[in-house]
């Protein structure tokens, strides 16, 4: 019988309510059997109880990532780190070592991720001509900070045979040179994706090694509960490797992208099917309606600041989408949706209602759709996801990240109110937070402290008006994400017969300055009532 634990002599969150603390708590065979005051706790305890005193530090609930793409994470972090690049120059050498350092054979792939040209000195994307000083012998493939454009060489190119006679695909535009067809080597969406898909199965990697190495990423933020947000067949069957071969430290839900065909992957898993089997579960679908707001290919309503009619575009019609929605519902399934543009939040709105008016489903008002990302969304937006029942996962972090770049692409008033988290939560509505990894770190804390303080990177304040308290932004990665993933009677707060899923901190960041919450410390991440990393050491 495992030994139990007793955490005392801190700050205890157990995320109840606002008010609600713990002086002690008690754990027992991975799960919490009592918390309430240290003399209570004590008397329910065995005298062999391991008594661990917290010291003044703060223990609560595991942060849970409502949206990411864990396996992405292990295959980015082989690749070149573009994102301390400042122009064309610091590109072009950082390519150059890596090739290098890699010490890589004529005609092997390069892929670099990171770079963002809104950041740029020359503040343009680097075209083929750029990447051609790299090299001529080996592929190249830049993958943007937003990982939905992305930048080639002539040669990689000329690998996936997009030339003058290549059309644009539906969703994706091919770069031209100015005053021809000749394809410039930019690509954006669905013609970034075929490139990458094609270079990414191309290069000898250890993909299971490299995911098992991006759990650790999300430990040291104190991640017990992830997500890969757009799965392949690929990227299930090596999530399953690593639930069978018991490599999963965390739980790990997955959503595969339509194109993979989530049905027969669903009826083909059904061990994973909406359960987990050694911390792997595919939670349901997952479906991309358009891009980025900082790369100017979200789908909106109005045009960009500054152009006339320019105002990004769909990734697929409204037939389309409706097949999609009907499919989700039929199949009694939750859907995940990308939607960075109030545009594309509206064709997800619609469709989806209209699936829902139709289905014979009984169980189709409790499936609890997702609106991934959120950026634009307007007011009667919100209120209609509150008529579904459907969740905003928000993508808070753009307010510091990019909010500089929305201010000028979308204009003061559109600009300012991006991650709207206020009007979503005086509506209702069970808001959580992302960070959509590795667009940006899985880092909680930092997302918290934009949440509540909603400032850019240059320091300007962003849409005050939408601010959260700090315990709201708590619960928007504990509780309500838990909610998303039907796991709100398991996690996410410190209640009886709940997982012990905790996370132990320097600070409560309930008590610090709000300015001073993304400098609060991991000391401590816990699953299962198990340590499973101290600060500076990956606990084995």
């Amino acid at each position: 019988m495992m030994k139990q634990k007793l955490y005392y002599g801190g700050d205890i969150i157990t995320m109840t309510g606002e008010h609600d603390n713990a002086e002690a708590i008690l754990i027992e065979a991975g799960l919490i059997k009592m918390q309430g005051s240290l003399e209570e706790v004590k008397q329910a305890a065995e005298h062999h109880a391991e008594k661990i005193d917290l010291q003044g530090k703060t223990l609560m609930p595991a942060f849970i990532d409502p949206h990411g793409h864990i396996s992405m994470v292990g295959q980015f972090s082989s690749m070149a780190d573009l994102s301390e690049c400042n122009n064309f120059n610091d590109i072009i050498q950082t390519l150059k070592d890596y090739i290098q350092n890699k010490d890589l054979n004529k005609g092997d792939i390069v892929v670099g991720f990171g770079y963002d040209n809104n950041f740029l000195e020359e503040n343009r994307h680097p075209t083929k001509e750029i990447l051609n000083q790299v090299s001529t012998a080996h592929p190249i493939f830049l993958l943007h900070a937003s990982a939905h454009l992305g930048c080639t060489n002539d040669l990689a190119l000329q690998l996936v045979g997009i030339d003058e006679h290549t059309p644009d695909p539906e969703g994706g535009t091919i770069g031209r040179v100015e005053g021809s067809d000749e394809p410039n080597g930019y690509l954006e969406e669905n013609a970034m994706m075929v490139l990458q898909q094609r270079f990414f199965k191309d290069i000898k990697q250890d993909y299971l090694k490299l995911t098992e190495i991006a759990q650790d990423t999300y430990i040291k933020y104190g991640i017990t509960t992830a997500q890969d947000g757009a799965s392949s067949k690929d990227i299930i069957e090596l999530l399953k490797a690593l639930a069978q071969q018991q490599k999963l430290k965390i739980d790990v839900v997955a959503y595969p992208v339509f194109d993979a065909e989530p049905k027969r992957i669903m009826e083909e898993n059904e061990t994973y099917a909406k359960k987990y089997t050694n911390r792997f579960k595919i939670g349901g679908y997952k479906m991309f309606l358009d891009g980025s707001p900082q790369g100017k290919t979200a789908w909106l309503t109005e045009p960009y600041e500054g152009e006339e009619s320019y105002r990004g575009y769909a990734w697929y019609k409204d037939e389309q989408v409706k097949q999609f929605t009907d499919a989700a519902i039929n199949d009694n399934v939750q859907l995940l949706t990308h939607c960075n543009g109030d545009a594309a939040s509206d064709q997800l709105l619609r469709n989806y209602q209209a699936s829902l008016e139709e289905s014979n489903n009984p169980n189709k008002n409790h499936l609890r759709p997702v609106m991934i990302h959120c950026q634009t969304v307007r007011n009667d937006q919100l209120d209609k996801m509150a008529e579904l029942s459907m969740i905003p996962s928000i993508f808070l972090a753009h307010t510091y990240y990019w909010g500089d770049v929305h201010l000028k692409n979308l204009g003061e008033e559109r600009g300012r109110r991006i991650s709207p988290v206020r009007s979503a939560y005086d509506r209702g509505l069970c808001v959580n937070f992302h960070q959509d990894a590795p667009v940006v770190k899985p880092d909680m804390l930092h997302t918290i402290w934009c949440a509540v303080n909603r400032q850019t990177r240059n320091g300007v304040s962003i849409g005050s008006e939408e601010r959260v308290s700090v315990y709201e932004a708590l619960k928007a990665v504990t509780i309500n994400a838990a909610y998303q993933y039907f796991e709100e009677k398991n996690k996410g707060s410190l209640e009886e017969g709940k997982v012990a899923d905790l996370v132990i901190l320097d600070k409560n960041p309930l008590r610090v300055d709000k300015m001073d919450i993304k400098d609060i410390q991991v000391l401590e991440t816990i699953k299962d009532g198990e340590t499973i990393y101290r600060k500076e050491v990956l606990v084995k």
